[in-house]
């Protein structure tokens, strides 16, 4: 697969979108690599701002999931310590193997909190707007009644 890059496609219509191009590269690059299906995981959109990711992990304890945020990566991986080596099994369909999991997140997306409940691990995720992101109405001002020299002058003109 060719190496996917915007930046000179967009470069002339965007300023200040460097790093953004940068990670849309990154997430391409990162999904152009064979994506594993284990461990099966939903992610849902709660609210307007709010999300869920749920990862099924049976077999997995509190002690054996590591969950860590960086550079706007949210990175899960598991080592199970079970030891069913003695054991006999006819049929063994519940995978207890070591995983990564790694989901790209936006600059404004905050980790909440995360729970494990009924061998499901729950990431409550919320998209946070700082105010000056966020739309505002412009008011149109009427012209003033008194105008200064320097209006007068370019009224002129």
């Amino acid at each position: 697969m060719t190496k996917f890059d915007l930046f000179p496609t967009l470069n002339p219509f965007s300023i200040g979108f460097d790093d953004a191009f940068k990670r849309l590269t990154q997430f391409h690059d990162d999904m152009a690599k064979a994506v594993p299906g284990y461990p099966p995981y939903n992610i849902r959109k709660v609210e307007d701002n709010k999300y869920l990711i749920e990862l099924a992990l049976a077999g997995f304890s509190r002690n054996d999931i590591e969950i860590l945020l960086e550079d706007n990566v949210l990175k899960i991986s598991g080592k199970s310590k079970s030891d069913d080596s003695g054991d006999s099994f006819l049929h063994k369909g519940i995978a207890e193997r070591a995983f990564n999991r790694t989901f790209s997140l936006a600059d404004t997306i905050e980790v909440k909190n995360a729970d494990l409940i009924n061998g499901m691990l729950k990431i409550w995720l919320e998209n946070i707007i700082p105010d000056n992101k966020k739309s505002k109405k412009i008011d149109i001002n009427d012209a003033p009644s008194k105008t200064s020299k320097k209006e007068k002058e370019l009224l002129v003109e």
